[in-house]
């Protein structure tokens, strides 16, 4: 019997053990798509507790406690920062077979050295240890992201943010590079005129343009979008439902903005084609200037109205959609690619049963000009645990070239999440270990290692040139 989370934990063979030690253990991380806050690295900040660095903002935690019959005021409510840690140490037994239970002891030996496992016995003494180390020099964030390897990675970023932080972090001459991503949901989300429109003034406030016209419009948001470039932006991100792919004429789309900045609501037709219209210029721009465009598609937001109008967004109340996604995918890609305007683009999905449909889509749109060009994106939100990658990079293998895929990304808030990467490069070192050995790949570990260092590294700086 293995003993839990040992050094060869994921590892099956002793084939795979040697993929993960000799080749993909040590390779640097390039973390081109998560969500952590540029301020926190910029000002080098130090927790003071393990429940800040840890719970504060973690959705993924907070789902676990209230499925556990936790209270909210220990999720995000006004319960002490140890009381909340409590409440998570006695929901932790309860992850078990949840990947929560894997990340939570990663991160609590890779980052603190402690070995024990978090349970309500454990918890004061473990939550003493690792509080005490969290305001030392050695565990300020970007001491946090050395610790790790961390080479570059890419924060997540409104088209109307000042990007100061990112100025700050340039200037100081951190090693980590932390640059931008242009995020622009806000920019074609016209489900709400009121909110829209109070995003538009953002708009004219930061790019010091008057808008009345969607020209104007797209004069300012461009005008946004090169300032990012300038800040060496490589990629736009969307969060989407599906992708967009509407038919539409310019004068329809002139037509709506008039009616928008009228306080008109658009119906369900029209707001589709508006934001169709947006995606496709977008993605121009995105072409234009060389970027890698990146679609998050299949999550169904916003589910629970009652915490939802008590929280805000992104608290917790979201989950897996069965979306259509192939025809309009399609659609939007090849009126990309006819008009030789297709960007490097990564397709993140979030329901397993469209994997292969997004596996086999970007084999349509390859068109041998770069590497990997059109990517099936890795496991993403409720996908990146265990059995979400082995899916995931079973469909591109069986459907496409796994060899050239840019491999792992954090998606997270937390400073404490790089062990990820370590949790799918042990998966992915297992997969390889045991088609060599069940005899259906060739023991050519000098080859298959590479293959490795590639997907966990060398295609990712290859494929964004940061």
């Amino acid at each position: 019997m293995k003993s839990f989370l040992d050094d060869d934990f994921l590892l099956q063979t002793a084939t795979a053990r040697k993929l993960y030690h000799d080749f993909a253990k040590s390779m640097p991380i390039i973390d081109y798509h998560n969500h952590l806050p540029p301020q926190e690295i910029a000002i080098d900040k130090k927790f003071e507790n393990l429940t800040q660095i840890w719970l504060y903002g973690d959705h993924y935690k907070w789902r676990a406690m209230r499925t556990n019959g936790i209270d909210e005021s220990y999720c995000t409510g006004n319960k002490s920062d140890y009381e909340k840690f409590e409440k998570w140490a006695e929901t932790v037994p309860y992850t078990m077979r949840n990947p929560l239970y894997h990340w939570t002891h990663l991160e609590l030996q890779r980052y603190f050295g402690v070995k024990e496992v978090l349970n309500p016995t454990t918890a004061a003494s473990i939550y003493k240890t690792c509080s005490d180390l969290l305001p030392t020099p050695e565990y300020s964030v970007r001491n946090l992201l050395t610790k790790m390897n961390v080479e570059a990675l890419c924060t997540t970023d409104d088209p109307t943010d000042s990007l100061e932080y990112h100025q700050t972090i340039a200037k100081s001459g951190f090693q980590v590079k932390v640059l931008p991503t242009f995020r622009p949901d806000k920019a074609m989300n016209v489900d709400n005129t009121a909110s829209f429109n109070e995003y538009v003034a953002k708009v004219e406030s930061v790019s010091n343009i008057s808008i009345t016209t969607l020209d104007e419009y797209l004069d300012a948001l461009k005008k946004r979008h090169d300032f990012f470039g300038q800040m060496g932006c490589k990629l736009s991100d969307h969060g989407l439902e599906q992708i967009y792919a509407e038919d539409y004429t310019d004068s329809e789309i002139n037509g709506y903005f008039e009616r928008l900045r009228k306080g008109e609501t658009l119906n369900q037709t029209e707001k589709l084609k508006f934001k169709s219209a947006m995606l496709i210029y977008f993605a121009q721009w995105d072409w234009e200037k060389g970027w890698t465009q990146q679609f998050h598609i299949g999550a169904l937001r916003n589910n629970n109205s009652r915490m939802l109008k008590t929280l805000g967004p992104d608290t917790g109340w979201d989950s897996i959609g069965d979306f259509e996604q192939g025809r309009a995918m399609a659609k939007f890609l090849n009126t990309l690619d006819t008009a030789n305007q297709l960007a490097k683009t990564i397709i993140y999905n979030l329901n397993p049963r469209d994997n292969e449909v997004i596996a086999t889509m970007i084999g349509n749109f390859n068109d041998g000009s770069v590497a990997g060009k059109i990517q099936f994106g890795s496991g993403w939100w409720f996908m990146d645990q265990k059995d979400g990658m082995e899916k995931q990079m079973n469909a591109l293998s069986n459907m496409g070239l796994l060899s050239r895929f840019v491999g792992m990304l954090t998606d997270s808030r937390s400073f404490l999440s790089y062990p990820r990467h370590e949790y799918f490069r042990r998966i992915l070192c297992n997969i390889f270990g045991n088609d060599i050995e069940n005899g259906e790949l060739p023991n050519d570990i000098p080859w298959i290692g590479q293959i490795i260092q590639n997907i966990c590294y060398y295609n990712a700086k290859q494929y964004f040139q940061f």
